[in-house]
């Protein structure tokens, strides 16, 4: 499956925040196709009360919706996180806060963590445009994992400090996750740790993600 380029709202509306994906909030508070068309001679009546009768969430149900989300907030493609879930496994640790890491050490996740993109898709397009260096070196593949102590900065060009002080700007009440540092003069950050569970704004059960692809 290819990367999602749809509405972005009406994944919000079903999965809750994706702070990766858009910041914006729907004004509708339905989930999408609710309340859906009545079916031909049904009475009206009767279609209410299925409209208000909630319907049970199956196990499965549950897990494909906590992956649906960690997908769809990093923009990932299910091979792709089909592969991160493998290192995953492979490391020593809690399986789910390390799946967490290595999506948060994305230079993607990191310039968005920054400030220097407005979602994740925009941080994602400033790396691939080449306006994004790793330790003064132009870096633009958006899945480069980025270790502890690279200094994540912007290429020395002024269109490329223009995008990126425009962006700081509409974000001066940005979130600064504690294993990040930011020095704002030289426009550059540094990753003194790992990211703890709670410096990660997504709301999400990483365990049910992990049990989804227990049988894989």
């Amino acid at each position: 499956m290819s990367r999602y380029r749809g509405p972005k709202l009406r994944i919000t509306r079903r999965l809750g925040s994706l702070p990766g994906l858009t910041m914006k909030i729907s004004e509708k508070e339905n989930s999408p196709g609710k309340p859906g068309k009545p079916k031909r001679g049904k009475r009206k009546n009767d279609e209410k009360e299925n409209n208000d009768k909630p319907k049970k969430r199956t196990e499965y149900g549950i897990r494909l919706e906590e992956k649906q989300k960690l997908k769809f907030n990093y923009g990932l493609t299910e091979s792709q996180l089909y592969r991160y879930i493998k290192e995953a496994r492979r490391r020593q640790g809690v399986t789910g806060l390390i799946l967490l890491q290595l999506l948060e050490m994305r230079l993607d996740s990191l310039c968005f963590a920054l400030g220097f993109g407005k979602s994740l898709g925009n941080a994602r397009q400033l790396v691939n445009h080449g306006h994004i260096t790793v330790n003064q070196k132009v870096v633009s593949i958006a899945s480069f994992q980025c270790h502890l102590g690279d200094i994540i900065g912007v290429k020395d060009k002024l269109i490329s400090k223009n995008l990126i002080q425009s962006n700081l700007k509409e974000k001066e009440s940005r979130y600064l996750p504690g294993h990040l540092k930011f020095n704002l003069p030289k426009l550059e950050g540094t990753i003194s740790d790992y990211c703890d569970r709670d410096d990660v704004r997504l709301q999400l059960n990483e365990l049910l993600v992990i049990e989804f692809y227990s049988r894989r």
